[in-house]
């Protein structure tokens, strides 16, 4: 008996190896896509949020021309970006190929992790799953295009804008300002999955919609200091951070509360 389960235990992790080298490949070759499409997608999406023609300014200067006739913002036509080390911009190449490719990748690990839980869940148990399992990556990439549109865009507009002398001028330091991207964005991607682990602390046991509602203050606060790590030392960034995460918060909650009754029932159906 104790030959056969290690030898089930070392098929498990054999087979939980040959995923993880797929996840592998799959994040090599989506690291290949970005970097042979790196100068397109270094012009278009990475430095997209410097200019005043990007989405997220065109909505609100649209908004803003409708109300007041005037645009509410206006950034300089030029970005001086520098680089300061001799191998700096191949180094932003494999940051935004190997990040990018994670990201590109995302949706197909989740799948291939979840190709390796599924057969030891039960038919019920696998049909939840699957919903879990698509939140991970919908969320994930969500909180990608909040992060994106919504928070570095004014982030980088109060950093330009801001200025203590007409004096100074602005020159930005390329891995300054990759840091900076990737800071906001997969910060966000990471908290926004934030639903799904409540859902699984709520299923084992350990997390009660109660005990959320009760520290639901001190949550507040957490909240806010989260956006304050996300985000750069601006409060309006901050603010534009901590509003979707706290929306994200009081969605957990019912998230909670769901699971926890679905739980009680099931527990009182099987005492019945």
């Amino acid at each position: 008996m104790i030959e056969e389960k290690d030898m089930s235990f070392m098929g498990h992790i054999g087979e939980l190896r040959g995923h993880l080298i797929r996840c592998i490949i799959a994040i090599i070759a989506c690291g290949l896509i970005v970097g042979f499409n790196i100068n397109w997608i270094i012009d278009h999406i990475f430095f997209g949020p410097v200019r005043n023609d990007f989405p997220t300014f065109r909505v609100v200067n649209s908004l803003s021309r409708y109300f007041t006739g005037d645009n509410a913002i206006e950034l300089p036509d030029d970005f001086p970006v520098r680089v300061q080390k001799l191998y700096q911009q191949f180094n932003v190449m494999m940051s935004v190929s190997f990040l990018g490719g994670m990201v590109l990748a995302f949706p197909y690990i989740v799948w291939e992790l979840w190709r390796f839980v599924s057969p030891a869940l039960h038919p019920r148990e696998k049909k939840n799953s699957i919903v879990l399992i698509n939140s991970v990556w919908i969320l994930f990439l969500t909180g990608i295009m909040v992060g994106y549109f919504l928070i570095l865009p004014f982030a980088i507009n109060f950093a330009v804008l801001f200025k203590i002398s007409d004096i100074i001028q602005p020159l930005y330091d390329l891995s300054d300002y990759t840091a900076l991207f990737f800071q906001i964005v997969l910060g966000m991607g990471a908290v926004f999955l934030f639903p799904v682990i409540v859902y699984f602390l709520t299923t084992i046991g350990i997390l009660t919609p109660q005990f959320l509602k009760t520290y639901r203050r001190h949550a507040i606060v957490l909240i806010m200091v989260i956006a304050a790590v996300i985000t750069p030392a601006d409060v309006v960034s901050m603010m534009i951070a901590a509003v979707p995460l706290l929306l994200l918060f009081e969605l957990s909650i019912g998230l909670s509360h769901r699971t926890y009754r679905r739980l009680e029932k099931a527990k009182l159906s099987e005492e019945a």
